[in-house]
């Protein structure tokens, strides 16, 4: 049994999810009229979800082999995304936001002073404090995340779409320089962005796609304190330019993107995993 694949789960009264989804709905009506949540972002959302994502994944994607290049697709996991939210540096975010007053110390009562046990065979743990995560379970919860990382699209310049805590950054490729442009401003800028927040890369689920032009792209985030690579797989045409791949092949090609393989090097850390189609 192993222990990292299981997450606590927040157990809250009727009348505390009654008051739950009265702050939300309010809450979300605030962010839809002033439109402070990015558009990058579709999950958890009313008018968003994961057939919106791949629709202008798809239509973005395609454009740009029509026009000639190729993509470097980097697609992006956080390890327990959901659990290792600060609770403080969630407090200033929402002020941020323009949340103050009762509303933000009710927020505030609401995610700290919890504590949690486990029960195995009927025995309960000591009770611990929890000074990190959104409540799993609650109705809040998944609102107070998007909030959380909603600024994450604009420390990059390439296009990202994001469904919660899984997200996928890609560029145009027709030379070296638009390889390092993905590099230097957006996976660094992410890791930046990680670091200050204290998220950290899931380096099994990370992934780099390569489609069209091959320029022998290589791209790097740090999961575990050291970088990892990935060894590009891509196609190939048949002359300088880009192979020009119609939507079924690029279809194709995300669906095999999605799998979860693992490859560890001799020192037990996961590479980022490639795919590719020929």
């Amino acid at each position: 049994m192993d222990r990292a694949n299981y997450h606590p789960v927040s157990l809250t009264s009727v009348p505390c999810k009654i008051m739950e989804s009265i702050i939300k709905e309010k809450l979300t009506k605030l962010l839809d009229s002033h439109q402070l949540l990015c558009k990058e972002q579709h999950g958890f959302s009313r008018v968003r979800s994961c057939l919106t994502n791949l629709l202008e994944t798809l239509e973005n994607q395609t454009k740009a082999l029509d026009e000639g290049f190729g993509l470097d697709i980097v697609y992006l996991d956080y390890r327990k995304a959901l659990d290792c939210v600060s609770h403080r540096r969630l407090i200033e975010k929402l002020k941020g936001f323009g949340i103050n007053g009762k509303l933000l110390q009710w927020l505030e009562s609401f995610l700290t002073s919890r504590t949690m046990s486990v029960m195995l065979s009927g025995t309960f743990s000591q009770l611990l404090e929890v000074l990190t995560r959104v409540p799993q379970g609650s109705v809040l919860g998944p609102l107070l995340f998007l909030l959380f990382v909603n600024e994450l699209p604009s420390w990059i310049i390439s296009n990202m779409k994001m469904f919660a805590d899984d997200a996928k950054v890609w560029c145009r490729i027709k030379t070296e320089t638009d390889r390092i442009t993905l590099q230097e401003l957006d996976l660094d800028h992410l890791q930046l962005w990680s670091n200050i927040w204290r998220l950290r890369f899931n380096a099994d689920k990370c992934k780099v796609m390569h489609i069209g032009y091959s320029c022998g792209t290589r791209h790097y985030v740090d999961g575990r304190g050291a970088y990892k690579e990935g060894t590009g797989i891509s196609t190939r045409g048949e002359g300088p330019g880009c192979n020009h791949h119609n939507r079924s092949e690029v279809i194709q090609s995300v669906h095999q993107i999605n799998g979860n393989s693992k490859d560890g090097d001799r020192n037990g850390q996961k590479k980022f995993q490639t795919s590719g189609y020929r």
